[in-house]
């Protein structure tokens, strides 16, 4: 199966590469296919002729696409419109890759696929606005909300928890945002399970995808700490404490019960996935 992913070098892009075993992957991103500047993407695809198409590609700065309004809306909704449906006219599967923060947060309990959408900040409402975007041209299209990604490589929380333990003894970290963290490499073995299922004609629509468990921020940090074998210690503090340029919801966890029964996915628990991260990373267990 040929996969044409959008998105060269992000941590899902890379993740999918390595983990595509028998599957071609073809990761491309700028100057190739620009979704600030979509012109020519039908072209593209027309060149390469893919099975399954899996947009990878976002606005993923929270905090700076307060100030990056169109250039988040570009990559996070027209750009993505347009793949969609250019994906649509060829008869082409295709994966659009969303996130759990188009929710609020005050929901008390897992989202479910069916739930209202309510972003906090531009990301969100960027994300919220492309999952509508691809699906009113592309209504046969896979929308996967994932949450808290990270990679062994790359700029990521866990890597920069890492990064900043070996500098000190104590760290603060949020505690009152609840998630479910997801490693890349988990999502994207997920991820093209539902390409070749998508290719032999299952149904698309919303579908969350993530590793199973909950976790805080702090919870992360500290797993991350220790399973690296560094003592550095985590200390809990709340959101009001740490403001940042864009507001963050407290609990997006969200409900895995469709792609259990839909599509016989289930990811392992974050915890499992962190020490794979790790290893991968030549940390675990470390003595720092």
């Amino acid at each position: 199966m040929k996969i044409l992913v959008i998105g060269s070098s992000g941590q899902v892009a890379s993740a999918l590469a390595r983990q595509a075993g028998a599957h071609e992957v073809i990761r491309m991103g700028r100057p190739q296919i620009d979704l600030v500047h979509p012109a020519g993407i039908a072209d593209i695809m027309g060149q390469i002729s893919p099975d399954v198409i899996i947009n990878a590609a976002a606005h993923t700065a929270v905090d700076r696409a307060e100030d990056e309004i169109e250039a988040a809306r570009a990559l996070n909704e027209t750009g993505p419109a347009a793949l969609a449906r250019s994906a649509e006219a060829r008869g082409v599967p295709f994966i659009h890759i969303s996130t759990d923060y188009v929710f609020n947060g005050l929901g008390g309990a897992p989202y479910a696929e069916t739930a209202d959408t309510a972003p906090l900040n531009v990301y969100g409402q960027t994300k919220a606005d492309g999952e509508k975007a691809v699906l009113a041209v592309n209504p046969d299209a896979l929308i996967v909300r994932t949450s808290w990604v990270y990679a062994p490589e790359g700029t990521n929380f866990v890597r920069t928890m890492l990064r900043l333990a070996a500098g000190g003894e104590t760290m603060n970290v949020v505690d009152d945002q609840i998630g479910r963290p997801t490693e890349a490499h988990a999502l994207a073995d997920a991820l093209l399970d539902l390409a070749e299922q998508m290719r032999g004609g299952a149904d698309g629509g919303l579908l969350h995808v993530t590793n199973t468990g909950e976790a805080s921020w702090k919870d992360l940090a500290e797993a991350s700490i220790s399973g690296a074998g560094l003592s550095t210690r985590v200390t809990g503090i709340p959101t009001s404490a740490f403001p940042t340029r864009a507001r963050r919801p407290g609990d997006t966890r969200l409900d895995l019960s469709r792609a259990q029964a839909v599509y016989g996915i289930t990811l392992p628990d974050w915890r499992e996935s962190l020490e794979r991260c790790l290893e991968m990373m030549g940390v675990s267990g470390r003595r720092g």
